[in-house]
C-alpha cells in the first residue's frame, strides 16, 4: 500500500477516511462488549488509530490469500485488545462481520484472546503477554533467510516491557539486524495494576532499544498524519537495524469517563450508560483534557 505524502489531497481524504475506521474500532467494541457482557475497552480504544493506520495504509495483505507468504505479518502481543482488531479484519474482507455477532459465544472462534488456527487473517495466537516480540523476531528472521520481501510488526504494550523476554528478543533482533521488522508501542501509560511507571518505570524506551541496535521513533499515536508519516518513513531493507515506534497514547481515548482510567481495563457498560457513550463516540473525539487527580504524568 503506498502512503499518500503530507498536504496532498490524497493524504487527507486518507487520515478522514482512518478517523472514521478508528471510530468504528470503538464503536464496534462497545457493541461486542455487551454481546459479551465484559471487555477490554480501554486497551483497544488507545490502539484505535494504529489498528487503522496499519489496515488501511501500511499492512500488505490480501484477504482473499490470508496464508500468502509474501504478506506483511502482525503480530498483537497486547492480546486483549483482539476486540478492536477484529472488526477491522471484517470491514476489510478476512471474514463476514455478521461472524462477529458470535463474539465470546459457544464454539465462536472469536475469544478475548486471538486465535491464529481459527480466524484468517490472525498470525499470532496470544494469551499471557510479553512474548509477542519473540515470535515477530522469529517470523522476521524466518523472512530473512528465506529472502521473502514482508515486514513484521508487532503491537506492544507498554506494561509488557516491564517483562525480560521482550528485551532478550530486543537484543536479537538488533543482534540479526532485521531490517524489516517494526515494532509499535502503546505507550497508554496504565496496565491493569495502575500506572505502568509505578510498577516498574519502563523509560526511556528509545535509548533501551537504541542500545540494543534498533533505529527509534516518538510519535503522538492518536494524530493519523504523525503515524502515516512514521510508516511511511520505514526503510525496505533486509540488513539493517530494527525499528521501534512509541507512540504516545491515552488508554481509554474517546470516553471520558474511561480516560486515564485503569478501573475500565475490564469493565461492561449497560442501560444508559450504554446509550451516552455510544453517543459520545459517534459525536467524534474532543480534545484531550489533563490527567485526572492520581494519574499525573498519565498524558504527556
Amino acid at each position: 500500500m503506498t502512503i499518500p505524502p503530507p498536504g496532498t489531497a490524497g493524504r487527507a481524504e486518507l487520515v478522514g477516511r482512518l478517523t472514521e475506521r478508528a471510530r468504528f474500532v470503538r464503536l464496534e467494541t462497545v457493541r461486542l462488549s455487551r454481546i459479551a457482557g465484559a471487555g477490554h475497552y480501554t486497551a483497544a480504544f488507545s490502539a484505535a488509530e494504529m489498528f487503522a493506520a496499519l489496515y488501511y495504509a501500511a499492512l500488505r495483505y490480501d484477504p482473499s490469500r490470508p496464508d500468502l507468504p509474501g504478506r506483511d505479518r502482525f503480530v498483537l502481543s497486547k492480546g486483549h485488545a483482539a476486540i478492536g482488531l477484529y472488526p477491522l479484519l471484517a470491514d476489510v474482507g478476512f471474514f463476514p462481520a455478521s461472524d462477529l455477532d458470535t463474539y465470546t459465544r459457544l464454539g465462536s472462534p472469536f475469544g478475548d484472546h486471538p486465535d491464529m488456527k481459527r480466524i484468517p487473517g490472525i498470525d499470532f495466537s496470544s494469551g499471557s503477554l510479553g512474548h509477542g516480540l519473540s515470535v515477530a523476531l522469529g517470523m522476521a528472521l524466518a523472512g530473512h533467510r528465506a529472502g521473502l520481501p514482508y515486514r513484521t510488526w508487532c503491537m506492544l504494550g507498554d506494561g509488557e516491557l516491564h517483562e525480560g523476554q521482550i528485551w532478550e528478543a530486543a537484543m536479537a533482533a538488533g543482534h540479526y539486524r532485521l531490517g524489516r521488522l517494526v515494532a509499535l508501542v502503546d505507550r497508554n501509560r496504565l496496565c491493569i495494576d495502575g500506572l505502568t511507571d509505578d510498577i516498574m518505570g519502563v523509560e526511556p524506551i528509545e535509548d533501551r532499544f537504541a542500545a540494543f541496535g534498533w533505529r527509534t521513533r516518538r510519535v503522538d499515536g492518536h494524530d493519523l498524519d504523525a503515524l502515516l508519516d512514521a510508516f511511511g518513513a520505514l526503510p525496505d531493507e533486509p540488513d539493517g537495524p530494527p525499528t521501534v515506534i512509541v507512540a504516545d497514547t491515552v488508554k481509554g481515548r474517546g470516553v471520558r469517563r474511561m480516560e486515564y482510567s485503569a478501573d475500565w481495563h475490564v469493565g461492561n457498560l449497560v442501560g444508559q450508560d450504554y446509550d451516552d457513550v455510544v453517543a459520545e463516540l459517534a459525536a467524534g473525539l474532543r480534545p484531550v483534557e489533563p490527567a485526572a487527580a492520581g494519574t499525573e504524568g498519565a498524558a504527556r
